[in-house]
């Protein structure tokens, strides 16, 4: 499972991976994905507002819903995936669900869904950012079969997906990862740090194990800037630009 991670928690005990929880592979913070059912205790309910999923899944979906609908990157990227064989059926292919609170979304390689974490990205916005990033990594598995439990090939598109639709001066900015005296390295120093902080989700290894592997194959995926063709900034028309530039690539609605 592939995890669009919140930042991280600095816990020095995820460095320590054992067979048992690498065999999870993330699908232990998507407690739906193994059958189970969410079931908030009496304080969640009382002092959290939890209690009422249902509501939050129609919440979810209609957000999922007006994305498809209007949304520039939601579109190209829903494009580039029916031109590259892989196209989108929106009942089957994304999934609300009440997901740990450390993620905000995720791809489900076997079962080729992307899940849009109801109890997290709770807003239109944010529900766009995730469908674009897990959208990066539907694209990737679609077009090169990449193996998710390969450490390399996870770093890898995690650094395309916070390349191409997370990272901006000022989100980077925001995580502390620039300032205005490197803003040449801002960018760069964003995608490394919400690739490792993804990677660190998943396989639960430590911040220097995930960081060392995302440095190992930066160069490559970072260059690689498919299918949307431009890094997409905040606040600025980098979305319709990408949108309206789609039939160079040949993709189409």
């Amino acid at each position: 499972m592939n995890a669009d991670a919140v930042p991280p928690r600095d816990n020095p005990s995820e460095g320590q991976s054992t067979g048992a929880t690498e065999e999870k592979w993330g699908y232990d913070l998507y407690p739906e994905r193994r059958g189970d059912k969410y079931k908030p205790s009496l304080s969640s309910i009382a002092w959290k507002g939890e209690g009422r999923e249902h509501i939050d899944k129609i919440k979810c979906e209609r957000n999922v819903w007006n994305c498809v609908q209007k949304s520039p990157i939601i579109k190209l990227m829903m494009a580039s995936l029916k031109s590259a064989g892989c196209e989108i059926d929106i009942r089957r292919h994304i999934s609300c669900e009440v997901c740990d609170v450390s993620v905000s979304g995720g791809y489900d390689p076997e079962l080729n869904q992307v899940v849009v974490c109801q109890n997290v990205a709770r807003s239109e916005g944010m529900t766009q950012g995730v469908l674009a990033h897990e959208f990066i990594h539907m694209f990737d598995y679609c077009r090169n079969k990449l193996d998710f439990k390969n450490v390399e090939h996870l770093a890898c598109t995690e650094i395309r997906a916070a390349n191409l639709t997370h990272c901006s001066f000022f989100s980077a900015m925001g995580q502390g990862d620039a300032s205005p005296f490197h803003i040449a390295k801002a960018h760069q120093d964003c995608v490394k740090n919400k690739a490792a902080a993804s990677v660190m989700a998943v396989r639960r290894v430590s911040k220097e194990e995930a960081m060392e592997v995302v440095n190992r194959v930066f160069d490559k995926c970072y260059n690689d800037l498919e299918p949307i063709g431009r890094r997409v900034r905040r606040n600025s028309f980098d979305m319709q630009k990408a949108y309206s530039e789609r039939f160079i690539y040949g993709y189409d609605d």
